[in-house]
């Protein structure tokens, strides 16, 4: 593996793309998954979502990091689906370009969504009255629980 590697950087030097791709070592992604911001609401084996809330100008936002080894990436927005007993709250994101970035480091996406909550919705999810969180985007689901 090690020889792997050196052939890897003799041809990055040499002006290879895609060696110099293989050996890049991205730490701007890899700080902002060091480093997120808000508090850690749901989680299982495949991502994790960490939320912060804002108030801006009479509106209430929640703002999402989800944590996860799958690369979200959809023009058409998704959903943040909360699941407790009988019911369930949907709530679309506030934009519709969604992308997530890679950090080579850690083999992990980071991606961050935003989203207008209504009066009630902001007082379920800061008191984590849910039991499953569900992140709908194209024809995939990102299932959490709650933590």
């Amino acid at each position: 593996m090690k020889l792997f590697n050196t052939i890897d950087k003799v041809l990055a030097s040499f002006g290879n793309i895609r060696a110099m791709e293989r050996t890049h070592l991205d730490t701007f992604t890899e700080d902002l998954i060091s480093n997120i911001k808000g508090t850690k609401i749901a989680a299982s084996k495949f991502g994790q979502l960490f939320v912060t809330y804002q108030n801006l100008n009479g509106y209430d936002f929640l703002n999402a990091t989800v944590l996860s080894g799958s690369d979200i990436k959809t023009y058409k927005g998704c959903e943040l689906v909360f699941e407790f007993k009988n019911n369930k709250i949907v709530i679309p994101s506030d934009s519709k370009e969604i992308e997530s970035d890679f950090s080579n480091v850690s083999n992990r996406y980071l991606t961050k969504i935003s989203f207008v909550l209504e009066g009630t919705d902001n007082d379920m999810i800061s008191k984590c009255n849910f039991e499953k969180v569900s992140l709908d985007y194209r024809k995939k689901s990102l299932v959490m629980d709650k933590v």
